[in-house]
């Protein structure tokens, strides 16, 4: 079975990342979410993706650099005409998720900004939403994978990579995720899953929109991919189940 996450919530047709997005993600269906954390200036679990403000918003800069009254001030729309959004809170997004049955993957963005601390104040947050067995915490930066497990972190811990690896289910049991979640064109055989499912690794690839990505990864068996469109993802998962 394949579970549809939605990538930055349902973030082609609401700004991503931002509560709107989460929305609607809930309300076409999605049977899980992706989205990315950072920290303000004064240490809040910001969620954005960029680590600069330029794209995603009426701002500039970067995200470390203003504290969370600043940030809450812009425009989070994404270029949107006629949209208003907000940078929502880790503690804002969990407290939107926490009353469905959905799967909620936290990506740290620490590649750039260090961020340190970062990963006990998300382990807090999820542990204080009882969200663990839920939680999927994810990174392209496999040190913090190391920080998380080393804090005791109750939820599942996934690797993210943009390049292709060899056998990348034999690194993901070394460093210790149970998951992998690699760019959908580094998933280039149902052989893949297959061998990543025999070492007991799971398999999410991200970004799959297009009807050939979708159907080739429903069929091949991943455990769940990441899609801005969580509405086509279903049903095209739905034709493929009938």
């Amino acid at each position: 079975m394949t579970y549809i996450w939605a990538h930055r919530g349902a973030s082609a047709y609401a700004p991503e990342n931002t509560l709107p997005a989460f929305g609607l993600a809930i309300a076409q269906g999605a049977e899980g979410v992706e989205f990315d954390v950072q920290l303000s200036a004064d240490n809040e679990v910001v969620v954005i993706h960029d680590e600069t403000l330029d794209r995603t918003t009426d701002g500039s800069g970067f995200v470390k650099d203003h504290d969370l009254n600043a940030l809450k001030r812009l425009n989070a729309n994404a270029g949107r005409s006629g949209a208003t959004a907000r940078i929502p809170t880790l503690a804002e997004v969990l407290d939107l998720f926490a009353p469905t049955a959905m799967h909620i993957n936290i990506e740290l963005k620490t590649s750039i900004v260090g961020y340190p601390g970062i990963e006990k104040l998300v382990l807090e947050q999820v542990a204080a939403f009882g969200l663990a067995e839920r939680v999927v915490l994810s990174s392209f930066n496999h040190y913090t994978l190391h920080r998380l497990q080393l804090l005791g972190a109750g939820a599942e811990i996934a690797a993210l990579f943009t390049d292709p690896l060899y056998q990348p289910w034999k690194y993901a049991k070394d460093i210790g995720a149970t998951a992998i979640h690699p760019d959908v064109s580094h998933v280039t055989s149902r052989a893949f899953v297959a061998a990543s499912h025999a070492a007991g690794i799971k398999v999410r690839p991200w970004v799959a929109d297009t009807a050939a990505d979708l159907g080739r990864m429903i069929s091949w068996g991943v455990d769940a991919l990441f899609t801005d469109v969580p509405d086509i993802a279903l049903a095209v998962k739905a034709e493929h189940l009938g």
